[in-house]
């Protein structure tokens, strides 16, 4: 089934195809839609977490206990994360952890720009950079196979023009 749907919702429900059986995020635009979205989904145990770090750290530890989790936030809030996101890099997972930034080019509604791409080399960390919606949840589905297969977080970058551009997906099964 094809539907035209906001690259954050093809987001959430790539990882609702993908398994996810966690969600947690901070909320802040542009990725705020992708746990609200999440949300909806009874398979998942979402919540919206105090910071940034407190989201990625209940992600990893759903990870570590082999279920596959997402962490949501803005580029600003990956400062937030950034300590546990560097540890986490060499500790590892087990389930497939997806780290969702959502970078804001031209400060639409941001307080700065930032380029998340930084963090991967700094990391080491793998990430992939969806175009459109249809690749918003390919790549979700892709992110966690790339976790799991080689033991890592995987950031999966956004920014505000791909989070809320609306365009036509091939929806999958769970």
């Amino acid at each position: 089934m094809k539907r035209i749907v906001q690259g954050n919702e093809a987001i959430a429900r790539g990882a609702w195809e993908a398994g996810v059986v966690v969600g947690c995020a901070y909320p802040g635009t542009p990725s705020s839609e992708i746990m609200t979205e999440l949300s909806h989904s009874p398979e998942v145990n979402t919540e919206w977490s105090p910071n940034e770090k407190v989201a990625l750290e209940v992600a990893h530890g759903a990870s570590l206990a082999g279920g596959r989790a997402i962490a949501c936030m803005k580029h600003v809030g990956l400062n937030v994360a950034s300590d546990p996101l560097m540890t986490i890099s060499y500790t590892g997972v087990k389930g497939g952890l997806v780290v969702v930034v959502a970078d804001d080019p031209g400060q639409h509604s941001s307080q700065n720009e930032q380029d998340s791409r930084n963090w991967t080399r700094f990391g080491k960390i793998p990430m992939l950079e969806p175009g459109s919606s249809q690749e918003c949840k390919d790549f979700t589905r892709i992110a966690f196979e790339i976790s799991e297969t080689f033991d890592t977080p995987v950031l999966l970058r956004g920014e505000t023009r791909v989070c809320h551009c609306d365009s036509l997906v091939e929806l999958g099964d769970r």
